[in-house]
């Protein structure tokens, strides 16, 4: 028979569905415009604005893991406008401040990941990803398994961070967005 192989399989069919979206062709709706067009919970959209939108990552690396996102389709940061910069950052802000209500997390994770060979897994339409960290929040499960553990349903994170992320929102004088999706920016 050969050798065992130096690793283990887990078995997890639900990947199989991103795998195939992944792969998909190019000409497909992208995700990021999508979305905001979706009923909410369903798409996990945390929060509208004018300009952009705060979504949850339905393939977390941590609980609690979030996308900001720009209504427009841009594939690169610098591509994007100063309104739509200043948007995102003050959504950047409301979404550290919610989460740190809601889940209270130790740090962070915060990026943006430009082009397909640098990671992004959804290459034309830039988003900033926002991680929650918890000192302790590896486990013998990474490091012996090399399987991440997300301890809490994706459906319950949503409905635990939505209120605090939205107030803090407001707080930042950012108004909710329209809920069928459509949004004030005339460069779309």
């Amino acid at each position: 028979m050969g050798e065992k192989p130096w690793y283990n399989v887990l078995w997890a069919p639900w990947r199989m569905a991103y795998i195939k979206k992944a792969a998909a062709k190019e000409d497909e709706e992208c995700i990021f415009c999508k979305a905001p067009k979706m009923d909410e919970e369903e798409a996990l959209v945390v929060y509208k604005s004018r300009l952009a939108y705060i979504i949850m990552n339905k393939y977390p690396y941590n609980t609690g893991h979030i996308m900001i996102v720009p209504y427009r389709h841009v594939g690169d940061y610098a591509g994007l406008t100063e309104d739509e910069i200043k948007e995102l950052g003050l959504l950047l802000k409301a979404s550290i401040n919610g989460l740190r209500r809601a889940l209270n997390p130790h740090g962070f994770n915060i990026g943006i990941n430009l082009g397909r060979v640098a990671g992004a897994g959804i290459a034309g339409h830039v988003h900033i990803h926002v991680v929650p960290r918890w000192d302790g929040d590896t486990n013998f499960m990474l490091v012996t398994g090399r399987t991440k553990v997300i301890p809490q349903d994706i459906k319950e994170t949503y409905k635990t961070i939505k209120g605090p992320i939205t107030e803090e929102a407001k707080k930042l004088g950012l108004g909710s967005g329209a809920k069928d999706g459509t949004h004030n920016n005339s460069n779309s």
